[in-house]
């Protein structure tokens, strides 16, 4: 307008514009040993087919402006139905021969769906768990219900029955359900026991039945897992979700907690503001009601590995402190938290994704089934360490 005076300081505004963010999705199927000599092209070419259906899911929900927290539950409950992944379906067993699963979600902000969530509501986990058919979806419901479970963290009975099922109405399955000829195996190899007899509970004939890798002579390609599966999703709002889901390690004993369901540990999202103004500038400015213009940064981030060392390092919300504290990016920080869980003895690696799309993978072992699909709609696996991502 004709005769507006000129701001004295120019970079600074009273309002913050709203930008559109291309989707991105990165997602793993867990960190270990893995023996690539071992390996055989169809065993690879099964893992990757997988992968790609779980980024697929979530994808289609990104491209139709759907958030990240649905398109990420999408691509981790594809990897939850999937015998071939440490997490539901394919879950190993404790060191008494049973199935206790985990999972936990968390978002940079409230989803644009949802908006009525408190923006301190932040996430929700869930852990020993035997009866939840994807525990993914019942982090997802009970984060979206603070009226229902006000806490940020659940177990057991109360979190799959009381509230999952009879308030939301999840589904629940006979614990046999999460029995695989291949987990039981492992179970009992790592005892030192005999792989056979199969419990008395598992469904008669389900080893025949089996997806085609149980008919291989060959080993899984990871081998005693301690693994996990989780997915983070940037949608249009610049919202970012990251959701993770595992059956934890391979004869833990009864009642272990891992880092899947600890936030900061196996998991975290934040989001936060950035100004290359000193402290003093702001407050100057706050005086006639004016604010330095400042980046809005966000990260999410998921683990997969030895667990216990996970907790100890607070793994996941390092590498966002790393980002906020030391400048560092998404892929340097991740770089950084893995190498110190390598320096105390802990294997295992991190996905993390920031607001601009930026995406880090970073593995101080053999191999991370991961994957990564962007706006194009191109899914991009791999598998072992030096892979590259096609």
């Amino acid at each position: 307008m004709k005769g507006e005076k000129e701001p004295l300081i120019p970079n600074f505004t009273r309002r913050k514009s709203k930008k559109t963010r291309k989707p991105v999705l990165v997602i793993h199927g867990g960190a270990g040993i893995f023996d690539k000599s071992k390996s055989t092209p169809e065993q690879r070419g099964m893992y990757k087919s997988a992968l790609r259906a779980a980024l697929l899911a979530g994808h289609k929900i990104l491209s139709a402006g759907g958030s990240a927290m649905d398109a990420a539950v999408a691509a981790v409950t594809c990897m939850e139905d999937c015998p071939l992944f440490n997490c539901a379906k394919g879950a190993v067993f404790n060191v008494a021969g049973k199935n206790e699963l985990e999972a936990s979600i968390m978002l940079s902000c409230p989803p644009s769906t949802h908006p009525h969530i408190p923006t301190t509501r932040r996430g929700f986990s869930a852990t020993l768990l035997t009866q939840t058919r994807n525990p993914s979806h019942l982090v997802q419901q009970l984060y979206l219900r603070p009226d229902l479970a006000p806490h940020a963290f659940l177990s057991g009975s109360t979190a799959e029955v009381e509230l999952g099922h009879q308030k939301l109405g999840l589904e629940l399955v006979d614990p046999s359900y999460f029995y695989t000829e291949q987990r039981w195996r492992e179970h009992r190899r790592g005892l030192g026991l005999p792989e056979e007899p199969f419990p008395r509970e598992y469904p008669e004939g389900m080893h025949k039945q089996e997806s085609k890798l149980n008919d291989s002579p060959l080993p899984p390609l990871d081998m005693m897992p301690t693994g996990t599966v989780g997915a983070v999703a940037l949608d249009v709002d610049g919202c970012i979700a990251a959701v993770t889901s595992t059956g934890g390690k391979t004869n833990k004993l009864v009642g272990r907690i891992g880092d899947t369901p600890s936030m900061g540990s196996g998991f975290w999202a934040e989001e936060w503001n950035t100004s290359p103004q000193p402290l003093w500038v702001h407050r100057f400015l706050r005086r006639f009601n004016l604010y330095a213009k400042h980046q809005n940064r966000a990260v999410g981030v998921s683990g997969t590995g030895d667990g216990d060392y996970f907790i100890r390092q607070a793994t996941c919300a390092t590498l966002a402190t790393r980002m906020k504290l030391l400048g560092e990016s998404v892929q340097d920080a991740a770089d950084d938290v893995v190498n110190h869980l390598q320096e105390d003895g802990g294997i295992g690696g991190v996905i993390a994704l920031d607001k601009k799309g930026n995406i880090a993978f970073a593995i101080n072992c053999s191999g991370m089934y991961r994957g990564l699909i962007k706006d194009d709609g191109i899914p991009l696996t791999a598998i072992f360490k030096e892979d590259i991502l096609d």
